[in-house]
């Protein structure tokens, strides 16, 4: 297979890592033709912030098709602070490896001269890594993660000065309090987010699972979301039950989006 032949897919959760592994795969010329959105059985409790509703429209924002990947539920909820998502996260991947690998070979054998290769926003975790290298091993395609031991600093300030509108959807870590939801993730907020490293170790990326997040705008899509939520706070983690979202209208001088419906 040469470098041009076969389409690229991207998983997509609509957080920062996948939002911004997409856009660098595309700056790199991969033509990436379906994204992959992996999510449990509905009515299942999975910790995981993002609402769907979300998730899809920053997908239809980027004007590329979606794949549904439906994985087995995994109760967490709320989710033990006190506990690294690693070990939630093996058990959840495991579940999820088999099913994405269907559903990847059924691409391959629909995509115009096959699957290519799967991009990931993979930044730290070797486990995740390796079973998806090793699943992409198996169906006969690359395996791509563009982020992969990024300097998380100077990561999520590429993002930021790329135009990335970031959100925080969820957190569940100390240092942490309600005003966090919905922030959006700016220099200042990146400062701030140093200063409870330095306290309590809370990783800059959330790797640890202290907090996750959702796009809201960037170059890898035509039109901005506007969110309208609710705050749900207990006084140890929290979340935004998000209300209702909509493409947002485009203010004067963003001529680069696509307004039409």
């Amino acid at each position: 297979m040469s470098e041009h032949d076969g389409g690229w897919v991207a998983l997509f959760s609509g957080g920062k890592e996948s939002s911004w592994a997409l856009c660098t795969a595309q700056d790199a010329g991969r033509e990436v033709h379906r994204l992959i959105i992996v999510h449990p059985l509905a009515g299942s409790h999975v910790y995981h912030a993002p609402a769907m509703s979300v998730i899809r429209l920053a997908a239809k924002s980027t004007g590329i098709p979606i794949v549904d990947v439906t994985i087995p539920p995994v109760d967490v909820e709320p989710p033990d602070i006190g506990r690294r998502s690693d070990q939630r996260s093996k058990t959840r991947d495991g579940d999820a490896i088999e099913t994405l690998e269907s559903g990847l070979r059924t691409l391959d054998s629909e995509l115009d001269g096959g699957l290519r290769g799967v991009i990931a926003g993979i930044v730290e975790s070797d486990y995740r890594a390796d079973r998806l290298r090793s699943m992409c091993d198996r169906i006969g395609c690359d395996f791509v993660a563009p982020l992969w031991h990024a300097d998380p600093h100077r990561l999520l300030e590429t993002m930021i000065d790329s135009g990335l509108e970031i959100v925080f959807a969820e957190v569940a870590a100390p240092g942490f309090d309600e005003s966090w939801l919905g922030r959006r993730l700016d220099r200042t907020a990146l400062d701030d987010l140093e200063s409870l490293h330095q306290e309590y170790g809370v990783h800059l990326l959330g790797e640890g699972g202290e907090f996750e997040t959702i796009v809201t705008d960037g170059p890898h899509m035509s039109q901005p979301i506007a969110l309208e939520f609710e705050r749900e706070w207990d006084g140890a983690w929290g979340r935004l039950r998000i209300t209702d979202t909509r493409f947002e209208a485009p203010t004067s001088g963003e001529d680069h989006r696509d307004t039409t419906t």
